[in-house]
């Protein structure tokens, strides 16, 4: 039990250290490229506290993929990034003592039981700790309740002592009232808890309990009781005329450019749409997945397997013109990051209702189903913690700006100010453009004050970025250095001086 007290031990020390240079970056504001230092922390920390990792394939991957995500707060720092590079040594951390041919879903309820379990780790591994300490005799260690019985009485006997003779004594009182204790920082204190959690399940992760290790997917081959083949076969005739009323609507409205009714919008028609749409694709694929299974006797029809096919193709079809419809509310309104969001998981639906389709005529089991998607879904997340979304927004919303004559939404500056630095270079290029004289001044205002703060940015080392030091040498490049602007609204219009107030009559 002595090597359990040293594992636990070494792995507090460890812990310490990633706790503190957590704070740092976050109480301390590194959030720029020197904070990728916390992450190969994090990754090496997790190395010395599991050395089986190395050994394990899945863990060595999982390591590897950590290593790389550790190097992206030197581009471009996110929220997104910190989760994935977490989840990646949480995979790595929990892959020596887990089976390796499990599918992501169960690699996902792994991970999320962990770090539920994780908010009473400490406690549980500390009762273990003095559990080993009693086993092996334990009296050659100051445990932490006989510090707490050696020095609770003196202390609360004496706190009670000084109070009273400071009531009593004037000169004590005086003393006694000079002392100040610090005020709690509760964000902080808030900040280190979470902190001590996310390390210390990275350093003693907790498996999954055995009422949990029994989740298996069963849905190949599994009947569905009470609902017989002939109902299903119906619902997938009912269901794909129903889709080829829809997608012909569509096919005359957003494809074919026909008129819509008096009242109605494209915009309208466009926007009104595209979410409930795609919920439609994702009910879809469940009812594939609950009564279409490989396997099942309804499957094994070569009608059913048809309808299927057709409606999926339907789904897929139906699924491409809500992307449309998105694109469509784009151009009249212009682009964000949700928008691209939105985008991003039409395709990963889309690609989804094809997977599914592929597994049942295939016959692929539902671990490659939900590997597959993970993959997908991963691969997209990935890049959008690589990309900057703002800056694709800012550079589809310059080009296709209606002030250039493209017939695009209207410039909208605020939204292109609250971009920050993602927005500098688009607003540089469009400062060189041909402009209307009434908007060159308010772009060269904004581009300014993006510029300028992105340079301030840039000279403190804590939110210094590689990518932000490329973005400041191209706008440049491309319209100078920034220059001092007037006081100015988020459009780029100015602000009005401020009021002063009236000189008092016989002052």
């Amino acid at each position: 039990m002595t090597a359990l007290r040293l594992n636990v031990w070494t792995k507090v020390g460890l812990l310490v250290l990633l706790v503190g240079m957590g704070d740092l970056v976050v109480h301390g504001r590194w959030s720029g490229a020197v904070s990728s230092l916390l992450a190969v922390a994090a990754a090496v920390g997790v190395t010395a506290a599991h050395p089986a990792v190395v050994r394990s394939r899945l863990g060595l991957s999982a390591l590897l993929l950590a290593g790389a995500l550790a190097l992206l707060p030197i581009e471009r720092p996110s929220l997104l990034g910190w989760l994935l590079l977490w989840t990646a040594l949480a995979v790595a951390a929990l892959a020596p003592r887990a089976n390796h041919a499990d599918h992501a879903l169960r690699w996902t309820v792994r991970v999320a039981v962990a770090a539920v379990r994780a908010t009473s780790a400490p406690l549980r591994d500390l009762r273990l700790v003095r559990k080993a300490r009693r086993r092996a005799g334990g009296g050659e260690a100051v445990t932490l309740l006989r510090v707490v019985g050696l020095l609770g009485l003196p202390l609360v006997g004496g706190t009670v002592f000084a109070l009273l003779f400071a009531n009593a004594n004037p000169v004590i009182g005086h003393y006694v009232n000079r002392l100040r204790l610090p005020e709690p920082d509760m964000p902080r204190l808030v900040l280190w808890v979470v902190l001590t959690l996310g390390f210390w399940l990275l350093l003693r992760p907790r498996g999954l309990p055995k009422t949990l290790r029994v989740l298996r997917p069963r849905l190949a081959g599994k009947e569905v009781k009470g609902v017989p083949g002939a109902s299903v076969l119906l619902s997938l005739v009912v269901f794909n005329g129903l889709f080829a009323l829809q997608n012909g609507l569509d096919l005359a409205y957003l494809w074919g450019g026909a008129d819509l009714p008096e009242g109605t919008s494209f915009a309208e028609y466009a926007h009104r749409g595209a979410y409930p749409l795609i919920l439609t694709a994702l009910l879809a694929g469940a009812f594939v997945l609950v009564f279409l299974a490989p396997g099942s006797s309804v499957a094994k029809l070569k009608a059913a397997r048809l309808l299927v096919a057709a409606w999926v193709a339907q789904n897929v079809f139906l699924v491409v013109s809500t992307a449309l419809r998105t694109l469509a509310y784009i151009d009249a309104y212009s682009l964000t990051r949700l928008r691209i969001a939105a985008l991003a998981w039409m395709a990963l639906v889309a690609l989804g209702l094809a997977l599914i389709a592929w597994r049942l005529l295939r016959g692929k089991s539902s671990s490659w189903l939900i590997n597959a998607n993970a993959a997908a879904a991963g691969l997209v997340l990935g890049i959008c913690a690589t990309v900057d979304l703002g800056a694709v927004a800012a550079a589809w919303n310059v080009r296709h700006a209606r002030e250039l004559g493209t017939g695009g939404a209207e410039l909208d500056l605020c939204y292109l100010r609250s971009l920050g630095p993602a927005a500098l270079v688009p607003l540089s290029e469009l400062q060189q453009g041909p402009l209307p004289p009434s908007l060159r001044p308010r772009v060269a205002n904004v581009r300014n004050m993006v510029m300028l703060n992105l340079i301030d940015r840039q000279r403190d080392a804590r939110s210094w970025t590689w990518r932000g030091a490329r973005r400041s040498a191209r706008a440049q490049a491309l319209a100078g250095p920034p220059t001092v602007i007037a006081r100015s609204r988020c459009d780029g219009t100015p602000k009005p001086p401020p009021l002063t107030p009236a000189p008092q009559l016989g002052s």
